[in-house]
């Protein structure tokens, strides 16, 4: 999600903001470097904390990177508040649906490597029928599920809360899909599991079309999409803070996501989902600044390409098909676009109870900056978020 609007339509939805804010918290503690040292408070330091206790922002951690190179990587604030466990650049955070960044990047290896092109039918691929049952006869494509535009509809999916608590969700992703999109499906609904629009006329965001795209990349590959990303953008990029499950995640390194219940801070629990291709993801900064700096940098990052230049142009490529909202200014392949002080830059967003991410991309300088938060989104942090994306984009391009 990618936007503020966006954000809002969709957390009040599935996954529900319970509070507008934080209880506010005195100047965050400053997380280490990579290289070991407490970072120096500084000019950006101070400022980032002002714009932490103004949107009462517990635990941020921040990245930035330009030429394919990380720049800067810092942790602020507590990753667990009762313990005073500081944020630092190692500490696991739930990037939610900035997820659909890396699912769109496997989709497009694969299609570099030819074994799919973009405006085929994804139906030939799966091993279950696909059609939205209003229009039989128009086939879903790759490009359609990239941008949004394929007419499957999340509006079943928000109905039901598929997530599990403390740990990883039973349910298989193909189980799922096929509850979800087959006829003889438990949750199936032609009215709403798919839109009334053919697919590829309307921009509609579907959280269901980016699990499709991650069972399309394991059966396409014949390897699990978790196990692909691992082997062909994780290791690779040196990522090894980088998880699809939370059996995978280690505890003591990982945030407490916090809300507002009944106007008292509450810690959540973490939680597991079926659908992990949209939004699973759990990742450090220092991780996932070397995915940012390749995906703002033509697909490459520290001498390592994961995407070829075209290809990555390809995905920045913003198009405005009927339906884009307002507040956003294109849509690309994974990627968005909206306004960032004034300029429009490729971006996502994403948010759950107690999660609040954002990474902005500006191609044209090679750079791109991570914002990990562990609070839900509030009009103040959202705000606070895109001063901080800002700054840092425009420390870097002085310096």
């Amino acid at each position: 999600m990618t936007d503020p609007n966006t954000l809002d339509a969709f957390l009040m939805q599935r996954r529900r903001l319970m509070g507008a804010g934080l209880a506010a918290f005195a100047l965050p503690a400053m997380g280490k470097n990579r290289s070991g040292p407490a970072t120096t408070p500084d000019a950006f330091d101070t400022f980032v904390a002002e714009q932490m206790r103004l949107a009462n922002i517990p635990g941020l951690a921040v990245g930035l990177a330009r030429g394919g190179n990380v720049r800067l990587v810092r942790g602020y604030g507590y990753a667990n508040i009762e313990q005073r466990r500081p944020v630092t650049v190692d500490t696991q955070f739930h990037i939610a649906s900035i997820t659909k960044t890396v699912t769109a990047a496997a989709i497009m290896q694969l299609a570099d490597d030819g074994r799919l092109t973009l405006d085929e039918p994804v139906a030939r691929h799966l091993d279950f029928p696909l059609n939205n049952p209003n229009h039989p006869t128009a086939p879903i494509t790759f490009r359609e599920l990239l941008t949004h535009t394929s007419s499957l509809s999340d509006a079943k999916y928000y109905e039901i809360d598929f997530r599990v608590r403390g740990q990883d969700a039973t349910l298989s992703l193909s189980d799922f899909l096929k509850n979800y999109l087959v006829p003889t499906g438990s949750v199936y609904s032609s009215d709403k599991c798919f839109s009334k629009v053919m697919p590829g006329s309307t921009w509609d965001y579907s959280n269901v079309g980016y699990a499709l795209l991650g069972y399309l990349a394991s059966r396409i590959a014949a390897k699990d999409m978790r196990q692909q990303t691992r082997e062909r953008i994780f290791a690779p990029l040196g990522m090894h803070d980088t998880h699809w499950r939370l059996s995978d995640t280690p505890r003591r390194r990982s945030v407490i996501p916090y809300d507002v219940i009944d106007g008292v801070l509450k810690p959540l629990e973490p939680v597991g989902f079926p659908d992990w291709p949209a939004g699973m993801l759990r990742s450090s900064v220092a991780d996932f600044t070397r995915f940012v700096a390749a995906s703002a940098n033509g697909g490459t990052a520290q001498g390592v390409r994961i995407l070829r230049s075209e290809t990555m142009a390809q995905m920045l490529d913003m198009q405005t098909p009927i339906g884009l909202p307002d507040w956003l200014t294109g849509q690309g392949l994974g990627w968005m676009a909206s306004r960032l002080n004034g300029a429009v830059k490729p971006n996502h967003w994403g948010g759950d109870p107690g999660v609040f991410t954002a990474v902005y991309l500006d191609p044209a300088s090679q750079a791109g900056v991570v914002l990990f938060s562990n609070a839900s989104a509030s009009s103040q942090s959202k705000s606070a978020i895109r001063s901080i994306a800002s700054r840092l984009l425009s420390v870097d391009a002085h310096g």
